[in-house]
């Protein structure tokens, strides 16, 4: 089964950002990833709502909003207003996950949950078949084009077993250095979603990336 590809505007040129986004949509990606960093939980700042409401109105490919904010329950109602299929905030981020998760799927949108590279998936046993996806981080969240970390192939598969064990639905997403090779043995592992940022805008024809990330 071909992965989801969902490009991250967070590597796009901010310059000429229609111009990427209109790319976006002719291209076989399925959705559109979008990072809200506020400099506080991660160590940058990338855009606001003001910014996003421009992309939404721009694409016709489904939102994946990916929250690296604290509190980011205090944000879904802009969320939702975006018009997002998905919302994703950190298991590090939320002390009460489980409400988070519960308020962000009565909103109306698809809650998912990511995990840094140092949070164990052990830890998502108790809400793993409340969400529709885990996304994991194979990068320190903040910044792009960082190096791909190899235990994150490991820690794909430790999810994997954990969703067959416990009858979960969710999908495995993967954010973070992913390129033609690293992709390709995410998705041997079990991931269903790729998340790619350089890979995607720093190639000279982008779209075509995108079919080989999707059929490689």
């Amino acid at each position: 089964m071909k992965p989801i590809i969902a490009p991250s505007i967070l590597s796009a040129n901010f310059a000429n950002l229609a111009k990427d986004i209109e790319m976006v949509n002719r291209s076989e990606a399925e959705w559109i990833h979008i990072d809200i960093m506020d400099g506080v939980f991660v160590p940058n700042i990338s855009f606001g709502f003001p910014v996003l409401k421009y992309v939404a109105e721009l694409t016709n490919k489904p939102l994946d909003v990916h929250l690296m904010i604290v509190q980011p329950e205090k944000f879904i109602p802009e969320v939702k207003a975006l018009g997002a299929h998905t919302m994703n905030v950190h298991f590090e981020a939320c002390t009460h996950l489980h409400r988070v998760i519960q308020q962000i799927r009565e909103a109306g949108m698809q809650p998912a949950v990511t995990i840094n590279p140092a949070t164990p998936v052990s830890l998502l046993a108790d809400i793993i078949k409340d969400v529709y996806m885990v996304l994991i981080m194979s990068v320190n969240p903040g910044f792009g084009g960082q190096k791909f970390i190899e235990h994150s192939i490991t820690k794909v598969q430790q999810l994997r077993k954990l969703i067959e064990e416990t009858g979960s639905k969710a999908l495995i997403e993967v954010d973070g250095g992913v390129n033609l090779e690293t992709g390709a043995r995410l998705v041997a592992a079990g991931a269903d979603v790729l998340v790619a940022g350089s890979a995607v805008f720093a190639n000279e024809n982008p779209e075509q990336m995108i079919h080989n990330l999707r059929t490689s």
